[in-house]
């Protein structure tokens, strides 16, 4: 009984600690090892109430930190363009975000808009295979070449990587965030992936889901 105990208590703990403070510890860090110069444009896909969004527009100087999001409350509580908003006043970097209402599966956005594509734990929130593999492909169309995708989740990043390797990225990999990121514990772990555009003109790469690569 006291061991049972003992276990949840610290699953609860982990829980808490990763919600508020250990994914924003692991996210500044991100960002900060990027290396930007301050003058990109970056897109957080699924930025709900602006965690990883707030923290890359403080990485700005000129450039402009571009968040979207359906604002739904099943997907993160409190999700409103409003708390984001509020959010971003608090942290003083109200003036270098913008906030749109879109679906990752077609974003609302021209190709290669961005020099930096972030999201972090939003993918899996849409509910089959092949909308998540075209959420991946939208997030590749709208990356100029030689743009950055960092991307972050507990489930399906192995398919994310293969999905990207598929579409020409570059320097494709996935690792583990280590138990700032755990949800829990380590059997519910918090998983990066990057690639890299190509910087060479990117139009042979399909975007479209073959039908054989919809399972």
């Amino acid at each position: 009984m006291l061991v049972s105990m003992a276990f949840m208590l610290a699953v609860l703990g982990s829980y808490l600690y990763t919600t508020l403070r250990g994914k924003h510890v692991v996210w500044a860090g991100l960002l900060a090892r990027a290396k930007l110069r301050g003058d990109e444009r970056i897109l957080d896909l699924g930025c709900g109430r602006g965690a990883v969004l707030l923290l890359a527009a403080k990485q700005l100087s000129t450039g402009r930190a571009v968040g979207v999001d359906l604002w739904r409350s099943v997907d993160q509580s409190g999700n409103s363009i409003e708390a984001t908003q509020r959010n971003a006043a608090t942290e003083g970097v109200a003036d270098r975000i913008d906030l749109h209402t879109g679906d990752m599966t077609a974003l609302p956005f021209d190709d290669r808009s961005f020099d930096v594509v972030v999201s972090s734990l939003a993918v899996h929130n849409i509910g089959t295979p092949a909308g998540r593999d075209q959420a991946i492909a939208e997030a590749v169309r709208v990356l100029r070449p030689g743009g950055r995708l960092m991307l972050a989740d507990i489930r399906a990043t192995r398919r994310y990587q293969d999905r990207l390797a598929a579409l020409g990225m570059l320097d494709v990999a996935r690792r583990g965030l280590g138990w700032r990121f755990w949800w829990g514990g380590p059997w519910a772990a918090t998983h990066l992936v990057t690639a890299t555009k190509p910087a060479a003109a990117w139009s042979d790469a399909p975007t479209e889901l073959d039908e054989n690569d919809s399972r």
